[in-house]
């Protein structure tokens, strides 16, 4: 049984026999770049930051944050475009690729500074000596260490990295003490590099500081940083030449200490008005019109309930609505509203939507 053409639907549910209507999926909406790119990951927080529209008091932040060399800790519902407003930042300055710090309550400051796979560096040196070939080599042992997100951006550089660490409300209540150290001197050491140094018999003689090279946190090849995969290190040691520009993003789910807070600046990202979203909605949608009626209602039932009705909503439900019903579809029934309703369910609640009758079933009297 062939697929009906004109059905937006592309799954029936109804045990037909299997059919080619996958062919007909449209191409993914610009926001989830999956299948055309090499990285969506990395390309869709990009995307977010090519479209992001700053308000004043964003601007003014950020450009406190880059003149006085202090982390902007961002407070707003999900959705409002916390971490989105680094990337536009990092494209407009040309700052390279955004270092990203995703925050769980397992999250030590160490996952952030670096890693080092001592096990699989004790398995190579149990093979070397089997064979009888081991020498003591200390870039062998920085084969195995990588810098993390934070540990990057604390390289040496003549203009400042971008770092986002994101949903630092869900860390461990040590992790924003952790950070103050670093925040205040922009450097940290790696105890594995820096025990190489060899001594001299001569007390006015400085170590000798063994350089090695070591990888970073950079994975994008599309930017200028991604020639820094590798970079040399002297002595274990790294020290921040320009302060990075560090975004940390919070949905309000916990309280700060004082003493962290005093070392932030701070931004309370609001919901965007209406011709903000008109200005949201063209840069993702091009062919959006925005003077349609089913879309002028949708932005006003969703503003509505935002705003009057106090319903968590966020931008991107409104973008994945209307990339639904834009296109010309033949609708059957009250299932373009019941859609609506999946779509845009509000986030601090349980969806609560009554089951659907089949189209092709009668009714029960």
């Amino acid at each position: 049984m062939s697929h009906p053409p004109e059905d937006w639907k592309l799954f029936q549910g109804d045990n037909r026999a299997p059919h080619d209507a996958i062919a007909a999926l449209p191409d993914a909406p610009p926001w989830r770049p999956f299948g055309k790119d090499p990285n969506p990951g990395v390309s869709r927080r990009k995307r977010r930051g090519e479209t992001f529209q700053s308000q004043p008091e964003e601007v003014e932040m950020v450009n406190a944050a880059l003149y006085l060399r202090r982390p902007l800790l961002i407070t707003g519902k999900p959705g409002t475009g916390k971490s989105s407003l680094a990337y536009a930042v990092a494209q407009e300055l040309k700052l390279g690729e955004v270092l990203y710090w995703p925050i769980t309550t397992r999250t030590t400051l160490k996952d952030g500074l670096y890693t080092y796979d001592a096990i699989g560096r004790l398995q190579e040196v149990k093979q070397s000596e089997a064979r009888g070939d081991y020498t003591e080599d200390p870039q062998k042992i920085a084969d195995y260490i990588t810098l993390g997100p934070l540990g990057t951006a604390l390289l040496e550089s003549p203009s400042p990295r971008v770092l986002i660490i994101d949903e630092i409300d869900k860390s461990d209540i040590d992790l924003p003490n952790d950070l103050l150290t670093i925040f205040e001197e922009g450097r940290f050491e790696i105890p594995e590099l820096a025990r190489l140094e060899k001594d001299s018999d001569d007390p006015n003689q400085k170590p000798d500081q063994i350089e090695v090279k070591v990888r970073t946190a950079y994975i994008d090849e599309a930017e200028t940083t991604y020639v820094e995969k590798k970079v040399k290190l002297r002595g274990g040691r790294i020290t921040c030449q320009e302060f990075p520009l560090v975004i940390l993003t919070s949905n309000g789910e916990r309280d700060f200490p004082p003493a962290f807070l005093r070392r932030c600046l701070r931004l309370n990202m609001r919901d965007p008005d209406r011709v903000q979203l008109e200005r949201i909605i063209n840069a993702h949608l091009e062919h959006c019109n925005l003077s349609d009626s089913q879309v002028s209602d949708l932005i006003d039932s969703f503003l509505k309930r935002r705003d009057k009705g106090r319903e968590q909503l966020s931008t991107d439900q409104l973008l994945n609505a209307l990339f639904m019903i834009i296109r010309q579809r033949d609708w059957v029934g009250d299932e373009k509203e019941s859609l609506l309703d999946h779509l845009l369910a509000p986030l601090d609640r349980l969806l609560e939507v009554k089951p659907k009758e089949r189209a092709s079933e009668p009714k029960s009297k």
